[in-house]
């Protein structure tokens, strides 16, 4: 089963991702952790997306999808593949297609997590993190036991800088405008496309999704 899961920031799309993963043996699979992962051990696609990264430049099309390619031939023996806000655009979602034609496996369902904008405002600005350690917390949701301490190592907490309102905004724009054009790609195939409204309690959410998605 391979799965596309879409969703602004703070819309619980990493939450739902790995509930599914583990619900159903799949691999999680966000370009984020693989850029990431990719960069600190300095493979060749790593290294070759270091240098835009460095440069604040787009990491082109072609290097996503030959990190995606690498992480599915290394995972072959998988149930299948929860792609988590991959892909980021028309040309990553036919490169990512073509893939998929070429171990012979359809794309089964795509979903879109919606959650209001001021919502999400609301809820990303509640967050904090440890510069330390990297645990993240909730006012609202996931309050630390010391306020402002983390609990794991005692290092005061922060507000990222992506967290803070203005900043969320600006990130909502470019989500709906980087995604509104794959939704419309994707409702012109037969895979078919879920809209689930994602602001409800988290297994309230992962309910419907299990209802609604094949397997």
């Amino acid at each position: 089963m391979n799965l596309i899961l879409f969703g602004a920031p703070g819309a619980g799309k990493g939450t739902q991702a790995e509930l599914l993963a583990r619900r159903y043996g799949l691999v999680r699979l966000s370009t984020g952790d693989l850029l990431r992962d990719a960069m600190r051990e300095g493979t060749e696609l790593g290294r070759e997306a270091k240098r835009y990264y460095d440069a604040g430049e787009l990491v082109p099309d072609g290097v996503i999808l030959g990190m995606v390619r690498e992480t599915m031939q290394g995972a072959a023996d998988a149930a299948g593949f929860i792609f988590d806000g991959f892909p980021r655009t028309v040309t990553q979602a036919e490169g990512l297609q073509a893939l998929l034609d070429d171990v012979g496996q359809p794309l089964d369902a795509v979903v879109v997590l919606e959650v209001d904008d001021e919502e999400i405002v609301r809820r990303l600005g509640a967050r904090l993190s440890c510069p330390q350690c990297g645990a993240v917390y909730n006012r609202d949701s996931n309050p630390p036991k010391e306020e402002g301490i983390c609990d794991r190592c005692g290092t005061p907490l922060t507000q990222r800088e992506d967290d803070r309102p203005e900043t969320v905004r600006r990130r909502l724009a470019v989500y709906r405008d980087q995604t509104a054009p794959l939704i419309g790609f994707y409702e012109q195939t037969d895979t078919p496309v879920h809209h689930v409204n994602g602001d409800r309690a988290v297994d309230e959410v992962q309910s419907e999704l299990r209802r609604l998605i094949p397997g």
